[in-house]
């Protein structure tokens, strides 16, 4: 693993440059815009270790962890250049969850053991966070750890865990403590997937494909050392490591590239000739428009050392809806052929409607359902009441 240099120290402009440069390089062609949203480790490994051989695949976390050392700024040039040149998915919740809150808040027994491992794909995480019952409303979760001298043993049931059955280590939300202010009693702690009483079951989605699972604890033994932070505390903890990294749920690269798509079928089907389609396209081309200006402005706020505050939420409502939109106008100009799951041919080019369009239904809901956003912004934003 090599770290060249200090990255924040160039010009936004000038690591753009860099970094486009060494991804068009160096991620392999076969893999650039794959269909599938999620890819296991298995299906990237080669590119994953690719990034960490360069150095390049923490880019938040520190150096002297084994990061880039990004601030605010250079990480959305990266994310934005790695969705430009259509990089795969990574399996991130080692990177961009576990990896932040052990360095925020492990111990240094806990930091030595997991961060390398992430790195180098040793250990392959997950997050245990939401449970029937307790999605959105992860304060209402009831999956029990209870002491037992040196170990926690713990009993309940998490679902849509991402990529579960490619994890062997789970980030687990659980409650240690019943109180009546839900908040309190959640504690974080980590856990290996082979652990006797636990039991992962995989989820199908409308794509035929196993994304999610279900994962079951059945007086599973933990160590009490894989505690992260104080016992009852983990709540405010868990939310810490979201930081910047909510503007990145309203970035506008998937209804970027959708409309890119729609726009290279709708010229082979003719749709340009109809009035009606020029003036919805125009309208979702002016929407995209506007969402790129609306993430540039919370950008600035990062790239000038500020903090995002609850608006932010915004940009998540606004970006998932318009790829709807987007995605819902793919399958109209596709007629009785949006019914096929395999890509559509335009020329030797494969678009793939209906793919887009059951991926578009995901973001309204995970990260915060935008039923969710929507009484965020109404609360802290405009000051409404309750109920």
């Amino acid at each position: 693993m090599t770290q060249e240099r200090d990255w924040n120290a160039l010009s936004d402009d000038e690591f753009r440059v860099i970094f486009r440069e060494w991804v068009d390089a160096n991620c392999p062609e076969h893999l650039r815009f794959m269909r599938k949203q999620r890819p296991t480790f298995d299906e990237v490994a080669e590119w994953y270790h690719a990034l960490n051989d360069k150095g390049w695949l923490s880019p938040v976390w520190p150096v002297e962890y084994g990061g880039m050392g990004l601030d605010a700024g250079k990480h959305i040039v990266y994310v934005e250049e790695w969705a430009r040149l259509g990089c795969p998915r990574i399996p991130d919740h080692g990177i961009g969850l576990t990896g932040p809150l052990l360095i925020e808040h492990g111990t240094e027994a806990q930091k030595a053991e997991f961060l390398p491992k992430i790195l180098t794909g040793e250990h392959v995480w997950c997050q245990g966070y939401s449970e029937p019952g307790a999605g959105s409303d992860l304060a209402s979760l009831r999956t029990q750890a209870v002491r037992d001298g040196d170990d926690f043993i713990i009993n309940g049931q998490k679902i849509w865990t991402t990529l579960a059955h490619c994890a062997n280590w789970i980030l687990l939300l659980v409650r240690t403590t019943n109180s009546d202010k839900r908040q309190h009693g959640i504690t974080v702690i980590l856990v290996e997937l082979s652990s006797p009483g636990v039991l992962v079951r995989p989820i199908k989605n409308l794509r035929e494909e196993e994304d999610f699972c279900e994962v079951f604890f059945e007086n599973v033994r933990v160590p009490a050392k894989n505690v992260v932070g104080d016992v009852d505390a983990g709540w405010a903890l868990a939310k810490t490591v979201l930081g910047h990294e909510r503007i990145f749920l309203g970035a506008p690269s998937r209804p970027e590239y959708a409309l890119t798509r729609l726009e290279i079928l709708a010229k082979d089907r003719g749709a340009f000739e109809d009035a009606a389609f020029r003036s919805r396209f125009a309208k979702l081309r002016l929407d995209l428009y506007d969402l790129g200006s609306a993430f540039e402005r919370f950008a600035k706020v990062l790239r000038e050392g500020g903090t995002l505050g609850a608006d932010v939420s915004v940009l998540k409502i606004f970006c998932s809806e318009l790829y709807q939109r987007i995605t819902e106008e793919m399958l109209t100009v596709a007629g009785e052929e949006a019914r096929f799951y395999d890509d559509l041919m335009v020329g030797d080019r494969g678009i793939d409607a209906m793919n887009l369009y059951l991926d578009s239904r995901a973001p309204a809901i995970f990260g915060g359902s935008n039923e969710i956003q929507r009484t965020i912004l109404a609360k802290a934003v405009l000051g409404l009441p309750s109920g």
